[in-house]
């Protein structure tokens, strides 16, 4: 077994040679949240409360969420909406980690996400994850240079690569008018 430390973006990467792979061997990231729930299940299903609170410490604040279904609050947020949200969050910090390194002026991001869960194909989740970023650049690179690095940092996103569900970006690139 071959040990050895590469540079890597400044940083340095401790990998290991398995076989003919190279693993890298860095920290391991740990997150915690906690959800709170109370009432009365004996109400039936038709009566319970669903609202709860989650919290991911040691960020703010804590949200109250429920249902995604007729009993739901539409008013307050559910997980499926979160799952779509950490999707969308995590594809735009990918690609402006990625653009940076690139030196390309990104001036706005703004993507409009959608997610489909049928319920008429068991087991009941989401399928598709839609992510339609509105991307924003100073003149100068390319439309086509833009999407790849879209497509680079779709790879590089933790929470599409932690997903079974289909996650589909379609960019839309803009560049600023000059009045």
């Amino acid at each position: 077994m071959d040990s050895r430390v590469t540079r890597k973006d400044a940083r340095v990467t401790i990998s290991q040679r398995l076989g003919d792979n190279v693993v890298a061997m860095g920290p391991t990231h740990r997150y915690h949240a906690r959800t709170h729930w109370s009432g009365d299940t004996g109400l039936g299903w038709e009566n319970y409360s669903r609202p709860h609170t989650a919290s991911a410490p040691p960020a703010d604040p804590e949200l109250t969420l429920t249902t995604g279904e007729a009993h739901g609050d539409p008013a307050q947020l559910n997980p499926e909406q979160l799952v779509l949200m950490a999707a969308s969050s995590c594809q735009l910090l990918s690609f402006l980690h990625v653009a940076a390194k690139a030196r390309v002026e990104v001036v706005e991001y703004e993507d409009e996400a959608e997610a489909e869960m049928p319920e008429d194909d068991p087991p009941t989740r989401l399928t598709r994850i839609l992510l339609r970023p509105r991307i924003v650049v100073k003149p100068g690179p390319s439309e086509d240079r833009i999407r790849h690095l879209v497509d680079v940092a779709h790879h590089a996103c933790y929470v599409a690569n932690s997903l079974k569900t289909d996650v589909v970006v379609e960019p839309r690139v803009e560049y600023p008018s000059t009045r």
